[in-house]
């Protein structure tokens, strides 16, 4: 675009004028669309405006074709176009349908951050997910979406998904963050074992609240694979209790996939599973922001690991 402009400059200059230039010129203005839009705004020019406005209809037509210097100009992602300013023709550049549509997926994709979560959530969609076994599932992923759709500001209670590996919860968060995104909801999703990890690593660098800060406050928050580990008292307190504190009190759509049940999940937090002394009242109150935050719903069917979602 640049290249084009330095391009007609030069050749502007009366000592480099030249008769190819002037037949150049005349075959531009001649242009079947350049004479389609000056018959358009003849009204809107000035009587001199082609005279004036050469060097711009041909930088247009040079440009549009690609036959000047920048020769990959209409492959960039943005063309020329004709437009009147002050009684005059001068040239602004717009983006292609290509370009606009390639930014609205890069947008939409931006609108989902992951973190540690399989590469197949960046497709999944809620009408190729397999109802054998999960309508159930697919119904309530549905009614959240609906209910998002209508009002995005709102609170509006998650979903608490479990079932046996393989069953395809965490496609279905996947499939619900697509959906999201489509309508210009951001949300992120973590594998909560990984980000446990994370998070007990960055303790040695005191990045730990930052990082719990940021998932604390993102509009729609997934949590998968919560439960899949054992952990300290710190972390079921400290971090998962005040993360979950913070989205209970600000009201913050929350989802979850697990393999086990709320009430397992409580004894597991308790240290019952694992025959640890018995901290009951801590482990129930983080239920307490669970429930509050999402109803429980079991995705059934058989394993879909390698087979059809």
């Amino acid at each position: 675009m640049t290249n084009v402009r330095d391009q007609i400059a030069a050749i502007m200059d009366q000592r480099q004028l030249t008769g190819r230039y002037a037949e150049l010129v005349k075959q531009a203005v001649a242009d079947p669309s350049v004479q389609a839009w000056l018959t358009a705004h003849k009204d809107e020019l000035a009587d001199d405006a082609v005279t004036r406005g050469a060097a711009k209809i041909y930088e247009y037509v040079t440009a549009r074709d690609g036959k000047g210097e920048d020769q990959a100009l209409p492959n960039s992602g943005y063309m020329p176009q004709l437009v009147v300013s002050n009684r005059l023709i001068d040239i602004m550049y717009e983006p292609t349908p290509a370009k606009i549509a390639a930014a609205q997926v890069a947008h939409q994709a931006s609108l989902i951050t992951s973190v540690n979560m399989p590469k197949a959530i960046r497709t999944a969609a809620l009408e190729d997910y397999d109802r054998t076994g999960r309508a159930a599932a697919l119904l309530a992923a549905t009614r959240f979406t609906d209910a998002m759709d209508e009002a995005p500001q709102a609170f509006h209670r998650g979903l608490y998904l479990t079932g046996p590996f393989g069953v395809g919860k965490t496609y279905l968060l996947g499939a619900i963050a697509n959906h999201l995104a489509d309508r210009g909801i951001a949300s992120t999703m973590v594998h909560f074992p990984s980000f446990a990890l994370e998070i007990k690593n960055a303790i040695n660098d005191h990045t730990t609240e930052d990082k719990l800060d940021r998932l604390k406050k993102v509009p729609v928050l997934m949590l998968d694979d919560i439960g899949a580990e054992s952990y300290s008292a710190w972390m079921r307190d400290e971090v998962l209790g005040v993360l979950l504190q913070y989205r209970m009190q600000e009201e913050l759509p929350t989802l979850f996939t697990s393999n086990k049940t709320m009430a397992e999940l409580t004894d597991f937090l308790s240290g019952k599973e694992a025959g640890k002394d018995l901290e009951e009242v801590r482990a129930r109150r983080i239920m307490a922001r669970i429930r509050f935050l999402a109803d429980e719903i079991h995705v059934g069917g058989q394993d879909r690991r390698n087979g059809p979602r």
